[in-house]
């Protein structure tokens, strides 16, 4: 990108690597509107009184549909991989809709409680954790049955990913923890009460979203369906 005169920016989000300042402790420091408030602050440095192209994938393009909703003014265009833009539901909070259809053993549910996760990743070691979540390629539901959230088959790193990228990956999150990135999931049921406001909104600044074959959102139940139909 750079070489074709854009300015390329890629800021760590709160919780992950070399940020700092934000309370780990308290998952309510880490809604979508914190973490846009953090960005647009970013950009009032960086780029003031600029609109920029804006890039995001997985929690990163939650992120990015946040931003477009709550701050369109910021935003020239949106290139978001993964995660399609899902309008709030007024009727049913996300976790208790995501537990009904996945039950308890499903990933976003094993994250919640605080701490729990944590632990069983620590005595797993941070570097297989990693290896783990990065190559999993199998498009059923992720599941983290409790006790034992990982088999023992061993990892294969695809082509994209270098044994020095997984170890400087571990270095960051031996020094973080694993709490920061786990409290954006932990409020996911504080974010929909906090984005009332915004039922029914829309999303309009102009869009490229790109997902694979293989990607756990898109195998999600329904998403195939909402994504293909215009969603």
């Amino acid at each position: 990108m750079a070489a074709h005169g854009y300015r390329v920016v890629a800021p760590d989000l709160r919780g992950f690597g070399d940020t700092t300042g934000a309370p780990k402790g308290d998952f309510t420091k880490f809604t979508t509107l914190h973490v846009v408030g953090d960005l647009v602050e970013l950009l009032n440095i960086i780029a003031p009184d600029q609109k920029v192209f804006l890039v995001g994938h997985d929690w990163g393009a939650m992120i990015a549909w946040a931003m477009c909703l709550y701050r369109p003014d910021k935003i020239k265009a949106l290139v978001n991989m993964s995660v399609p833009f899902f309008p709030r539901n007024p009727i049913i909070r996300p976790i208790v809709a995501l537990r009904a259809i996945y039950g308890d053993e499903y990933y976003i549910i094993r994250f919640q409680e605080p701490g729990e996760i944590e632990e069983e990743f620590a005595q797993i070691g941070t570097k297989t954790v990693l290896e783990k979540m990065l190559t999993i390629r199998d498009p059923e539901p992720l599941k983290l049955p409790k006790g034992k959230p990982f088999d023992d088959s061993p990892v294969i790193l695809p082509p994209w990913l270098t044994e020095k990228d997984v170890d400087y990956y571990a270095t960051k999150y031996e020094h973080t923890g694993f709490t920061g990135g786990l409290n954006y999931y932990r409020a996911l049921d504080l974010n929909w009460e906090l984005t009332a406001p915004w039922t029914g909104a829309k999303i309009e600044v102009p869009v490229k979203f790109i997902v694979g074959d293989l990607d756990l959102t898109y195998n999600s139940a329904g998403v195939k369906f909402y994504i293909n139909n215009g969603g």
